[in-house]
């Protein structure tokens, strides 16, 4: 059980990856564990990375962007959603009778993607940047 007093090991970490977490953090790590385990799987990376590099869609539009059917795509979503990645909304549009919904990343999504996936993705291409070898390196 982590105490939130950091025992560090070798490298200056602590022992215990809970006590990474601050004393008043929102998230378990289980959950921030759980955030990272959705965004594993290809099609949920997909809808995240959309609703992240695109804004707001509505299930329609990301059906059609990332060719997947309607029920494929609800199961994702609500794994996404159950979360914390990406919330549901709803609206009235101007002039239409009854709800629009739609799907946004939130706060959580965008960093998971942009600095969890992205951001390793990012690094290989930096990486082999500099180990190319036939740029004499």
């Amino acid at each position: 059980m982590a105490t939130n007093h950091p025992h560090a090991v070798g490298g200056g970490v602590p022992e215990d990856p809970e006590d990474l977490l601050p004393d008043d953090s929102v998230l378990s790590l289980d959950e921030y564990l759980a955030m990272h385990a959705a965004v594993g799987h290809r099609t949920r990376y997909e809808i995240l990375y959309r609703l992240v590099h695109s804004g707001d869609m509505s299930p329609k539009e990301l059906e059609e962007a990332i060719s997947i059917d309607d029920s494929t795509l609800h199961y994702h979503l609500n794994k996404l959603v159950d979360v914390g990645l990406v919330e549901k909304r709803q609206r009235t549009e101007r002039g239409q009778d009854g709800l629009y919904t739609y799907y946004r990343a939130t706060v959580f999504g965008e960093v998971t993607l942009t600095e969890g996936v992205d951001e390793l993705i990012r690094g290989e291409q930096e990486f082999e940047t500099m180990y190319d070898s036939s740029t004499g390196n």
